[in-house]
């Protein structure tokens, strides 16, 4: 670590102020002055510089009050755009992000399995409807967000043969390269439920908890880490990887969350009679008509997530745990309703209990969280900007 340099310093003051508006909403320059401690002076230059760039937009003047009137300051919610790019085990995602981090846009394809000779030209395919779609507005565009499991060969085992055979080529493709090679704009990349987890840290929950594990379930259920109100993403990006926490089964028998506490199970159980497995994704699931598909799989997946909580509690320290989902949100309200009973027969002496409470972004929380991947790369506040270091190599996607 080496100094400091003046043009860092410049950007770092910059994204400071964005950041105070970001949280702050619409406020006039003197408040912005006091509230990031940078002088009137700083502040004019920096507000300049970002209305001349797009970033910020003046609201109505406010009268009535003692003194000058007033103009408050916003982000512009058309300042930047960001892609998200999410691969998912049942189908793949493409989103336009604005300045806001809202979601404009979405493309979306559907399919049984992952497989790379569907999936890369697929995502060559959204990136250019976005870039048609855009037209002029596509040089607003920082970057593209990938999301996706990692080792997503390795998943293909437990969707079945046909899965298994076509999702091992997965192995040799680093997909980071793959997306970058489609594009000339910057590509970041994060694990699916870790991208999700930035989602619901910067749109959702993370703006009340600092503390907290993210659990989302999905066709397999996979989470996330925030501490002291940071992205907790361990030395191969895999922190938070609950979906591989171990369980005792019965007897000598041992496994992982994955197998008990995915949609997964439920979407099999509702095959073997006959139903739409995608009824996972719909309210009608909670009809007393798949109540025997449907309780045995809330009490097994309610009994692991209990068992995870508390050991991840005992090891962290946690505030809370945050749930979402792309699961029916009828039934992932009885899930966590259903976790709550079981954490009540854990034991929780010399450690806290962490609450439980809903996700606040929804099924869509990985593309987002894929999208605001290269927004907080450009314009959130980072020490590594104006402090000169050597920077690590990215991580394989693989």
């Amino acid at each position: 670590m080496r100094g400091s340099n003046h043009n860092g310093m410049r950007q770092f003051n910059e994204r400071i102020v964005l950041r105070a508006i970001r949280h702050a909403g619409a406020i006039p320059k003197a408040d912005l002055a006091r509230l990031t401690q940078l002088s009137t002076q700083t502040i004019s230059i920096i507000v300049n510089r970002l209305l001349e760039d797009g970033l910020l937009i003046k609201q109505e003047r406010i009268r009535g009050k003692i003194g000058q009137p007033s103009i408050p300051l916003s982000l512009n919610p058309d300042g930047a755009y960001s892609i998200g790019l999410q691969v998912g085990r049942r189908g793949l995602e493409v989103v336009v992000s604005d300045f806001l981090g809202q979601i404009r846009h979405t493309w979306q394809h559907h399919y049984p399995y992952p497989s790379p000779a569907e999936v890369v030209p697929k995502m060559a395919e959204g990136l250019a409807y976005m870039q048609s779609h855009l037209g002029e507005a596509w040089s607003r565009v920082v970057g593209i967000g990938l999301s996706a499991p990692l080792s997503l060969h390795a998943w293909g085992d437990l969707m079945g043969a046909d899965a298994s055979r076509a999702m091992a080529d997965w192995e040799s493709i680093d997909l980071r390269h793959t997306v970058q090679t489609m594009t000339t704009l910057p590509v970041e990349f994060a694990k699916d439920t870790t991208a999700a987890c930035v989602a619901e840290l910067v749109q959702g929950r993370g703006r009340e908890h600092s503390h907290f594990l993210y659990i989302f379930m999905g066709t397999f259920v996979g989470g996330g880490l925030v501490l002291d109100g940071h992205i907790i993403n361990g030395l191969r990006g895999n922190a938070g990887a609950i979906g591989s926490f171990p369980l005792n089964l019965g007897g000598n028998s041992t496994g992982q969350l994955l197998e008990s506490a995915s949609g997964w199970q439920l979407e099999q159980a509702l095959i073997n009679a006959g139903l739409d497995p995608l009824l996972v994704a719909d309210d009608r699931i909670m009809d007393t008509a798949f109540t025997q598909m449907r309780e045995p799989w809330l009490a097994q997946a309610s009994h692991g997530l209990a068992l995870c909580i508390t050991s991840a509690a005992a090891l962290l320290d946690l505030d809370s745990m945050v749930m979402d989902g792309s699961i029916s949100p009828l039934l992932l309200q009885a899930l966590m309703a259903r976790t709550q009973t079981q954490m009540q027969h854990m034991r929780f002496e010399g450690i806290h209990m962490p609450s439980l409470a809903a996700g606040q972004v929804g099924r869509m929380a990985r593309s987002l969280g894929a999208a605001l991947l290269p927004l907080h790369a450009q314009f959130f506040p980072d020490k590594d900007i104006f402090l000169k270091q050597d920077l690590h190599p990215p991580m394989a996607y693989h």
